[in-house]
């Protein structure tokens, strides 16, 4: 069996998004977390307003571009213990970002998996937010909480 690990992400705007931040949180507990430099002048509002406040609250996660994907190849080693890796997203925008920092080709155990509405509890996840007190739109929080959410049905 996979060892799924969810992530999410956030950037500028849905028309051409470049990433601010990548959360991942594994079924097993560990997570990563990294905040990118973007370019502000794409922001779309909504990100100016609810994600940009929500950035530096996490120590150390500062990461330039050309290291992300190497700092994201060794967590995953790290974790994978010899078994396939699930990268579990609900949106396809995140997986692109993730893959695009990576870079080509992607790991041989590393798959792809958009999980739908139906995988993801939404009462859990928002529960997840306000038992925590953690804001959404924060890619880590947002990663941990569809971890919490999420059931496997087929």
């Amino acid at each position: 069996m996979a060892l799924k690990v969810f992530l999410d992400t956030e950037f500028t705007d849905f028309i051409d998004p470049h990433m601010i931040s990548i959360g991942m949180a594994s079924t097993s507990g560990e997570q990563f977390y990294a905040e990118v430099p973007y370019p502000s002048d794409k922001c779309s509002v909504f990100v100016r307003d609810m994600v940009i406040p929500l950035l530096g609250r996490i120590p150390d996660s500062q990461c330039a571009p050309t290291q992300l994907g190497k700092n994201i190849l060794a967590w995953l080693e790290n974790i994978r213990r010899d078994q396939d890796i699930e990268i579990c997203f609900d949106f396809e925008t995140d997986w692109d970002l993730f893959s695009n920092s990576l870079g080509f080709p992607i790991p041989t155990w590393c798959k792809p998996r958009l999980i739908s509405a139906r995988n993801i509890n939404e009462l859990l996840r928002y529960a997840f937010h306000k038992k925590k007190n953690l804001p959404e739109h924060h890619a880590l929080y947002d990663a941990q909480a569809t971890r919490y959410a999420f059931r496997e049905r087929s």
